[in-house]
């Protein structure tokens, strides 16, 4: 039976030494009301770029008149409205200039997102889409995102 002792206590220690090194963190409290994002806040935060191009700033008219109200001020999106589109999800090697156009034209089903669809923007023409992409990618830009 002695032969049996040491190399138990030994299998003991190293389950008591990986419970300890290997134990769950315990459960924080739950989360206050006032720590989720306020209705309309933006999603994520955004560095302006020193500059826009003449087009850039055409296109931010252009957003801000109409993309603004659900995607937020800087196309930081907007809490219970719409997503950020300076986000790397909409970098051009995913959504390119003319997913935006199709956006605009036809609306979106919701799928990376739980916003519900984009309606079609039938006020918004093929050329504010150019300009208001070259804004979106000049501020994505500016945030890491190409």
């Amino acid at each position: 039976m002695n032969k049996f002792v040491l190399p138990a206590a030994g299998v003991i220690a190293l389950a008591l030494g990986a419970y300890l090194t290997l134990k769950p963190a315990p459960a924080s409290a739950p989360m206050a009301a006032s720590s989720k994002p306020a209705e309309g806040a933006a999603i994520v935060q955004v560095a302006l770029p020193d500059m826009l191009s003449a087009n850039a700033e055409i296109g931010k008219r252009a957003f801000d008149a109409v993309c603004a109200a659900c995607h937020g001020e800087n196309a930081a999106g907007k809490e219970g409205f719409g997503p950020p589109l300076v986000h790397k999800i909409y970098e051009p090697s995913h959504h390119g200039d003319m997913a935006f156009v199709m956006a605009a034209e036809r609306g979106v089903q919701a799928h990376h997102w739980r916003f519900g669809n984009m309606p079609p923007q039938p006020g918004v023409t093929r050329g504010d889409v150019k300009a208001i992409v070259a804004y979106v990618r000049e501020m994505q830009l500016a945030n890491g995102i190409n």
